[in-house]
């Protein structure tokens, strides 16, 4: 109703019957748009990029990042001491606990199993249930989906809401944070790859475009790598948050599965020296 109001100030201000179709148009326009938003985010799995209300209980979510507090930057910060790590075994391994809600459906059990397996045809990193460690992921439909970034300690929640969130990608998505990955288009490098748009992001989410320090493990900016985020994350108005460069046809954003410099990213990292993968069919 505001909105309409708006239109008919604007009318009355220029009085001109076009000026009201117009600006009510515009208004169209945006509700249309915030609708389309809502069903991407409830039935496409593109939860990572809505604005969620969520409970009391969790934590601080920026974009799909978990952190502790309002002032802990830690998510902003490349994953390197020791204890952001997963430790490995003397056999070579990272075992990573994990225990699963029991409010997950059997398919949607399967899609994060499979999530959690992908990992280990492809690197040293084995996802293995939760008996007494100190230190396990706890995954749970929480109010959208998100990770913290790297080890924190003790139970750290990984969320993938049941309405949007189990998806294969996702999950390893989710999955990738917790070992200590952070997002493709905040690469120090960015710049020469894609161009943020700035004024088509939601003015509360632009920090999720901010450059920091990535783990990037030599490897090239990939359009196609799980964690890029699709060409209209946090988008206010439709319109691309985000343009490829030197092409800005290059599609990107749309990964159904970890990529090639996903995997040998996660290998260097944890000096999986024995995993030599030149395919990610095994996915």
């Amino acid at each position: 109703m505001s909105a309409l109001m708006y239109c008919v100030t604007v009318a009355e201000d220029t009085s001109t019957e076009l000026s009201f179709i117009r600006c009510a148009s515009k208004v169209l326009h945006i509700i249309i748009y915030y609708i389309i938003l809502y069903i991407d985010c409830t039935v496409t799995g593109q939860n990572l990029f809505c604005v969620l209300v969520r409970e009391a209980d969790e934590p601080k979510v920026i974009g799909d990042i978990a952190v502790d507090d309002e002032n802990d930057e830690r998510n902003a910060d490349p994953c390197t001491s020791q204890g952001c790590m997963w430790p490995k075994s003397s056999d070579g391994i990272v075992y990573v606990p994990y225990v699963i809600a029991n409010h997950f459906s059997s398919r949607e059990l399967q899609v994060i199993q499979r999530g959690l397996d992908s990992f280990s045809s492809v690197s040293c990193i084995r996802f293995n249930p939760h008996s007494n460690e100190r230190d396990y992921l706890s995954i749970e439909s929480r109010s959208g989906c998100y990770s913290y970034v790297g080890r924190r300690g003790y139970a750290q929640t990984v969320s993938l809401d049941r309405n949007g969130c189990i998806y294969h990608h996702t999950v390893q998505h989710e999955l990738l944070h917790a070992l200590g990955f952070n997002h493709e288009q905040c690469r120090s490098d960015r710049d020469n790859h894609i161009r943020v748009v700035w004024e088509n992001i939601i003015d509360s989410y632009k920090y999720a475009f901010d450059k920091i320090n990535t783990l990037n493990q030599g490897t090239p900016y990939d359009y196609n790598s799980v964690m890029q985020y699709h060409r209209t994350a946090f988008s206010k108005n439709g319109l691309p948050t985000m343009v490829p460069i030197p092409n800005s046809n290059v599609a990107f954003g749309q990964a159904t599965q970890m990529s090639q410099n996903d995997i040998t990213r996660i290998n260097r990292l944890y000096k999986c020296c024995e995993y030599h993968i030149s395919s990610i069919l095994l996915l």
